[in-house]
């Protein structure tokens, strides 16, 4: 099945990768579903909507900050590494992710749709501003801070830009992901539930469009009943295999 997967990508006209999770769960990122997942320990409502941000800014801020430095000590794994070496190669045009820890940029992906915003960028409440911590050398100085940070321009709070549950993600973003999919004819699913919606379209847009879907995952998901290829393990080691067959589909016999 490996050397199948190895093939479709090799062979292929338009790959993409739809990741989730799952794919930084090696890298000691939380998932949210899983047995150790961030929700069996907080309350999402409590944590990460606009509600929870409006009735205890300082509550959503000491989160944000304890994941941001979790994700500060995280480093890519070969699975990133694997997705950025595709690109490099000419055959991935592009990473859409879900998650908004970094780590795809870190590795080298230089095309990555951040479906649910970055947790590295900050945003105000109120008005357009928007910054980037990682850009601007100011991570570590911000997540040590005890205050709540406001906006330089308008004195309003600033929140996280990541999308909370409740909110749509942003139109632009979307319409880039789903414009993607309908061009790719081979996409590979890594680390996701396929329960988070819209999101978890993607998959089924390329199948819709007559792509194949291949996915890489420790289990079962929302997105296993369509796929053409089922990889179970752990993204790591399966992403390794499958760019050491496709380089030997590329350099040939």
């Amino acid at each position: 099945m490996i050397e199948e997967a190895a093939k479709l990508l090799a062979r292929s006209r338009f790959a993409i990768a739809f990741t989730g999770a799952g794919i930084s769960a090696e890298s000691g990122v939380p998932t949210f579903r899983g047995k150790d997942g961030l929700w069996r320990h907080y309350k999402p409502e409590e944590l990460a909507t606009q509600e929870a941000f409006e009735r205890n800014p300082a509550l959503v801020w000491d989160f944000y900050r304890w994941r941001t430095r979790k994700i500060l000590g995280a480093k890519p794994n070969p699975a990133h590494y694997a997705l950025a070496e595709l690109e490099r190669l000419g055959i991935l045009k592009a990473v859409i992710t879900q998650n908004v820890d970094d780590l795809h940029r870190e590795a080298g992906s230089g095309n990555v749709v951040e479906l649910h915003g970055n947790i590295f960028r900050v945003r105000c409440a109120s008005c357009s501003y928007r910054e980037n911590l990682k850009e601007n050398g100011r991570v570590r100085e911000f997540v040590n801070s005890k205050d709540l940070p406001r906006c330089p321009q308008c004195g309003s709070l600033l929140r996280p830009d990541v999308v909370w549950f409740g909110e749509a993600l942003p139109r632009a973003t979307l319409e880039r992901a789903f414009k993607l999919a309908e061009k790719s004819d081979v996409v590979l699913v890594i680390g996701t539930s396929g329960l988070v919606y819209p999101a978890a379209y993607i998959p089924y847009i390329v199948k819709e469009h007559g792509g194949k879907v291949i996915e890489v995952n420790v289990g079962s998901s929302g997105i296993t009943p369509i796929a053409d290829i089922f990889l179970r393990g752990k993204a790591g080691e399966v992403m390794a295999k499958i760019l050491d067959g496709v380089r030997r589909e590329v350099k040939g016999p």
